[in-house]
């Protein structure tokens, strides 16, 4: 008898079921739900077969929570259905007015399209030395050697509202609260380096910013933090603004060297730095740098191109989508949104942008309801999207030609090609995996609300189930 007992222990468990993927994911969403951090948070999750498009497991799929940058997942699918892989801006180069003997009569005049990569350094072609070499080149071959006019930034075309509506304070004036322009430079950035002081409550000092920006008035606030506590210092600087408020705490023994700042004008700054290399280059400029925004508001009219001298064209849509997700840059999806709704026939706004996706979405069959978009980014913590709704997005984007480039531009997380998102006390990611046995899935969790840190391993635990 005891032989046989012995023989059943070790022979009962062979014919043990193992788990589907489904009950591995309940077990691991209950207990990431039972988590001392979730106790006052709401959580979501939704995961489909990629193939099929069939719901594997889903819990509170059907309810809107804010999606911090995982909703660049729609912006990005959107962009790519409504402009199309290859789609590139123009930013043109040209003057009004008349040349006389190397003499400009006019104005140099650099109308903007919303190119997000206007001097950015993340392209060859659109590095803000490479741009200024090609104007200065083409002014040059133009015969140009003296400007008795101003050098104009045209930002008209995206209007004066810059920022969404819903963004916070704390967000606005540093570089990830960047706010859009149909004539941007250099990503709406600048830097400052920061110095902490000797103890904690020193005043921290302001080493320089890059590039120098004498236009700008910086009143700095910052306290020295303790050793450790790291970067907590907040740029507060409106739209169109020349004051600079710097407020928080630097900590001691920090490796960073400085924060990334909102250009609160780069319609403006692109004037001015071409401005600014013409006179190094001993070109002499007469009036001083301003934009079309500026020149209406003076009740001055905008002067017209009567010569184009240069035209610079973005990379494609696909290189743009890629930095996008990637890096996660809220100003592309902003720019997006306004070109979105432009290429519609909308003016650029962000509304007419919002609206423009949720519409779109509706038309391919994702109830409206479950689509509350106001930006194009996710920094607006009024955004709110259900995990159904993104994940048969992120469904249907595998039907389209563009969906190797929008694939490429997911980041790996937890290996698997994630995109996350996080704002205060808001967690998610949202994209594809496929398994060793090749079975293909799409996965999105949320939680908001919730408490502490380290969340994303716990987020991470519960996809595992999926492994």
């Amino acid at each position: 008898m005891k032989k046989y007992f012995i023989v059943l222990l070790l022979v009962v468990p062979l014919f043990v079921k193992p788990q589907s993927k489904a009950e591995k994911l309940q077990a691991a969403y209950q207990n990431f739900e039972n988590d001392d951090q979730a106790k006052y948070a709401i959580t979501s999750v939704c995961v489909l077969d990629a193939q099929t498009g069939k719901i594997i497991f889903a819990k509170n799929e059907n309810i809107g929570l804010a999606t911090a940058s995982t909703l660049k997942t729609i912006t990005s699918a959107t962009a790519f259905s409504v402009l199309g892989k290859d789609f590139k801006y123009q930013t043109t180069l040209g003057y009004s007015g008349e040349i006389t003997n190397g003499v400009l009569r006019g104005d140099l005049i650099i109308t903007g399209s919303g190119d997000p990569t206007l001097g950015s350094w993340r392209y060859e072609q659109s590095k803000e030395n490479n741009v200024l070499n090609l104007w200065t080149s083409a002014i040059k071959a133009a015969g140009i050697k003296k400007i008795e006019g101003s050098i104009i930034g045209d930002d008209s075309l995206f209007g004066t509202q810059s920022l969404p509506e819903g963004w916070i304070w704390q967000d606005i004036g540093n570089y990830y609260g960047a706010g859009t322009s149909a004539l941007t430079w250099r990503e709406n950035q600048f830097d400052v380096h920061l110095k902490p002081g000797n103890s904690t409550n020193d005043p921290v000092s302001i080493l320089k910013t890059v590039p120098a920006m004498p236009y700008l008035t910086l009143i700095n606030e910052l306290k020295t933090g303790t050793n450790g506590s790291g970067d907590n210092a907040y740029a507060f600087l409106p739209p169109y603004t020349n004051l600079t408020y710097l407020r928080g705490t630097w900590g001691l023994g920090i490796g960073k060297i400085g924060i990334s700042l909102a250009l609160p004008d780069p319609a403006y700054e692109a004037a001015f730095r071409l401005q600014d290399t013409l006179q190094r280059l001993g070109f002499s400029v007469t009036g001083q740098p301003s934009t079309a925004r500026r020149l209406n508001s003076e009740s001055k009219t905008i002067p017209k191109i009567i010569q184009p001298l240069n035209v610079i064209t973005s990379p494609s849509l696909s290189e743009i989508i890629y930095w996008f997700n990637k890096k996660s840059i809220n100003l592309y999806g902003e720019q997006l949104l306004k070109t979105i709704a432009l290429n519609l026939g909308k003016k650029a706004s962000t509304n007419n942008g919002s609206n423009a996706v949720i519409n779109f979405w509706t038309n391919k069959g994702i109830d409206k309801k479950a689509l509350n978009i106001v930006d194009g980014s996710g920094l607006s913590p009024a955004t709110r999207v259900t995990t159904l709704a993104m994940a048969s997005i992120l469904f249907q984007a595998q039907k389209e030609d563009w969906f190797a480039a929008y694939y490429n531009s997911f980041p790996e997380n937890n290996g698997m090609k994630l995109k996350s998102g996080s704002i205060n006390n808001v967690s998610a990611y949202a994209g594809y995996y496929t398994d060793s046995n090749s079975n293909k899935y799409i996965a999105v969790i949320n939680i908001n609300n919730y408490n502490g840190s380290g969340i994303s391993k716990k987020l991470f635990k519960v996809l595992d189930a999926l492994k």
